[in-house]
């Protein structure tokens, strides 16, 4: 019983509809909206970028977990786009439990690939595949960027290891709210 605005609608997926969604709405008067997969066949999916930068443009690499998303994300992709063609690493689901402890994320991985892929200055979006800070690892690998580009909340051991190891250049940007 919060106050402020109400919603008029629930949207769920349909593994997650249940007779109790349905009652709890329904007492509420708000409409249920179950997605079923076939609505959700028009959302690309991951692969569906190219890998290639635009002609004369360096590959940037950033990750994280994208889970609460809000301005400064949107900040920090504008900056970092700035400095080349932006691919996002989005933490997958285990990992994102790994790091941030149980009842993270809050929202599953390809929903969470899907809005950071919609930001305009991405490039493409992707779930990492590997585990622990350097999740992206494997597909940053595959990706072969030019650049990793963090904030000063990303700026982790690992990752500057990582990028002088395997000869990429390391960006820490100023974190801006």
């Amino acid at each position: 019983a919060a106050e402020g605005p109400r919603p008029d609608v629930w949207v769920v997926r349909e593994e997650h509809e249940s007779p109790a969604k349905h009652e709890f709405c329904r007492e509420r008067g708000v409409e249920l909206r179950v997605l079923r997969p076939s609505d959700l066949a028009a959302f690309p999916p991951a692969s569906a970028v190219s890998d290639s930068p635009s002609a004369g443009r360096k590959k940037v690499v950033v990750t994280g977990c994208y889970d609460w998303f809000h301005s400064g994300h949107i900040r920090f992709f504008e900056e970092v786009s700035g400095l080349g063609d932006l691919y996002v690493g989005v933490g997958h689901d285990a990992n994102i439990r790994l790091l941030k402890g149980e009842g993270h994320p809050l929202f599953p991985q390809d929903e969470r690939r899907y809005v950071v892929g919609a930001v305009r200055y991405v490039t493409q979006a992707f779930v990492s595949t590997g585990m622990g800070w350097m999740d992206a690892e494997p597909d940053i690998a595959r990706l072969k960027p030019d650049m990793y580009a963090v904030n000063e909340d990303g700026d982790k051991p690992e990752k500057r290891e990582f990028c002088r190891t395997h000869g990429l250049e390391y960006v820490v940007l100023k974190r801006t709210p």
